[in-house]
């Protein structure tokens, strides 16, 4: 009934998993070859994370084909690498509309399919969940082994070792499958250390270990404990186990993750062993595509491309991201200052920091996905008489909010956070989108946060959160600006002094960071002012007194939740001073937007210059009142 011409003849009879398991063990390398050609030819066209689903692949193969998905729940770190499951999972179709507006996440979702056991757009939190799901299966009395699946590079954030410490102290019946892509381990991988990994595995093994230790557990304490060191001595010589054995864990491993013969009958084998379990296996991020392969953290995440080469099909803008203004900034700035210190949890190529690494190493340090460390570390950093400047998105920020306030902004102590990210993010969804920065920022006492309108204030504001002797924050968005150039060198910006762009009638438009441009668009149809208020806090109170006494509306706007945000603060303002005047208050709506184009979510949102004028011209049909004349004086 299918049709082999396809390229895909195997691929295209699976629509589930139950479905995977009628193959005989022999035809899986074939799917296997498959799906990686599906995955390449399906993401040429919609951009997503690459590298890491093609490395899966095997290994998502071996999982379902061995455990009872989803009555076993599954659950992938972050879900970079998840591709393969989703299409194994009965979306295949679907993945034409992979990260696209009302098209499938480019992340895991429990909404999306019941495959998807657990959602996450950050990483580090399938342990805790997966052991969290194996011991209700366990008080439910449910026979269910709970898998998770985690990349060596989430096993460097703190969760995770919080999670596997809990669950060797269980009984629960959860597997940890470590995805390690790092190549220095591959020479232990091979022939023996796989035959290894399926004796150690085995039930026999199982039983001849358990069974020793009821024997040896009869002998005195000494002899116990002389038993127990020679296992874990000749176990260590071969395995580097040790210390998640020591964690309670039954340590397999390592195995070559892309030997899908080996990942089966390992897994067959674990599959039958109670309580926690270790397994180790060893993979290559781009496996099967040269262009990956060869660098695979710029195909990590990639917009259409072809598959052919790997160039990518749509060249970008020329005018340089908020990133690049970032990474020039850092350079420019170290260049004469040796205190600077620029610290990033694992986020250098994204965050624009390439070059500064290159050119200042002794000035940079990567923590790994640590996020709560990179803050903490540079609170000493500052106590230590460095000028540290963390560089991380939005969404990364909330992970760090106890240290932010704890150990930086409690202590006041002069540490630079250049906050990416900040807004939506489009194709990334709302796991990614920097909604709420504005509003838990600025809560906090002795914080000075800044948002600027483009690409010369983002540089500006750079260099005067850099000199300000506290906390300082700059927000700006993913992507590129209006177009303005950086001049240099900077000059600081005075704190908490806002900018009249336009001086209109009747309605005031205050704008906050990236919303600049739609309102200066709007006001000019409106012949509204507008007003580039660049500081959220503190905010320009004498500016926005004068605003709300020479025009009968206000509209802030922001790109980033209403509640709590940079228009909420405005709101405080006025109702302090006992003011009364109509205010809108435009921002994110209250909920978790879904992703689609930076485009089509601000135009959701009302946040376009479109939306902004319906917004205004409904208010001013229904008020229709006497116009009020322009202010004399200027601010």
């Amino acid at each position: 009934m299918m049709d082999k011409r396809s390229g895909f003849p195997l691929l295209e009879g699976i629509n589930d998993p139950s479905e995977l398991r009628q193959l005989r063990p022999q035809q899986l390398r074939q799917l296997s070859d498959e799906l990686r050609a599906f995955i390449i030819q399906s993401v040429s066209h919609t951009g997503g994370h690459l590298s890491s689903s093609l490395g899966t692949v095997e290994l998502s193969v071996a999982l379902h084909y061995v455990f009872n998905t989803p009555h076993d729940p599954l659950v992938w770190d972050v879900g970079h690498q998840s591709y393969g499951h989703k299409i194994l999972t009965g979306r295949r179709r679907a993945m034409a509309t992979l990260r696209k507006k009302d098209g499938l996440s480019g992340f895991l979702k429990r909404s999306e399919s019941p495959y998807d056991s657990f959602g996450a757009g950050h990483s580090s939190t399938s342990i805790s969940a997966a052991l969290g799901m194996a011991i209700a299966a366990q008080r439910r009395g449910e026979d269910r082994k709970a898998v998770a699946v985690i990349g060596d590079g989430a096993m460097t954030a703190g969760m995770a070792f919080e999670a596997l410490n809990h669950a060797g102290n269980t009984e629960a019946n959860l597997l940890v499958i470590l995805n390690d892509n790092e190549m220095s381990i591959s020479r232990n991988v091979g022939g023996i250390s796989n035959y290894l990994a399926k004796l150690l595995s085995g039930r026999i093994y199982s039983s001849m270990r358990e069974g020793s230790k009821k024997v040896l557990s009869a002998l005195p304490p000494p002899v116990w404990e002389l038993a127990r060191r020679a296992e874990e001595h000749v176990k260590g010589m071969v395995v580097p186990g040790t210390l998640f054995e020591e964690l309670g864990f039954n340590y397999i491993g390592p195995i070559d993750g892309h030997d899908i013969d080996t990942l089966v009958a390992t897994l067959k084998n674990l599959y039958s062993l109670k309580g926690p379990q270790f397994l180790h296996v060893v993979t290559r991020k781009g496996k099967g595509f040269h262009p990956a392969e060869e660098n695979p953290c710029a195909f990590h995440g990639v917009n259409a491309f072809n598959p052919a080469d790997g160039r990518a099909i749509a060249a970008g803008g020329g005018r340089p991201t908020y990133s690049q203004i970032f990474g020039e900034w850092l350079c420019d700035t170290a260049a004469i200052d040796d205190a600077l210190v620029a610290i990033t949890p694992a986020m250098s190529d994204g965050s624009g920091m390439n070059e500064f690494a290159q050119r200042f190493p002794d000035q940079f340090i990567d923590v790994g996905i640590a996020e709560q460390h990179s803050v903490t570390l540079a609170g000493g950093l500052a106590c230590g008489g460095m000028k540290p400047v963390v560089a991380i998105y939005s969404t990364f920020l909330q992970r760090a909010y106890d240290q932010l306030i704890h150990d930086v902004a409690l202590q006041n102590l002069p540490v630079l956070f250049a906050v990416d990210r900040a807004g939506l993010v489009g194709p990334d969804g709302p796991t990614h989108a920097g909604s709420f920065d504005l509003s838990f920022l600025r809560c906090i006492p002795n914080m000075v946060v800044m948002a600027p309108a483009d690409e010369d204030e983002c540089y500006q504001m750079l260099a005067t959160g850099y000199r300000h002797p506290g906390p300082c924050a700059v927000r700006y968005p993913r992507g590129t600006g209006p177009g303005r150039a950086a001049r240099k060198p900077a000059a600081a910006l005075p704190i908490g002094r806002a900018e009249l762009r336009r001086k209109g009638r009747r309605v005031s438009l205050l704008a906050f960071g990236s919303m600049v441009q739609p309102a200066l668009e709007a006001g000019e149809i409106l012949d509204a002012s507008v007003v580039n208020m660049r500081f959220v806090k503190p905010l320009d109170e004498n500016m926005v007194m004068h605003q709300a006494t020479t025009h009968d509306l206000l509209v802030t706007v922001e790109e980033n939740a209403v509640s709590g945000g940079a228009g909420s603060a405005v709101n405080e303002f006025l109702a302090a001073q006992g003011l009364v005047l109509p205010v809108i208050n435009l921002g994110l709506p209250d909920l978790f937007q879904e992703h689609g184009s930076h485009s089509e979510l601000l135009a959701e949102c009302g946040l376009d210059t479109p939306g902004i004028l319906h917004t205004v011209n409904a208010w001013l049909a229904s008020h229709p009142c006497q116009i009020l004349p322009l202010g004399v004086n200027s601010y």
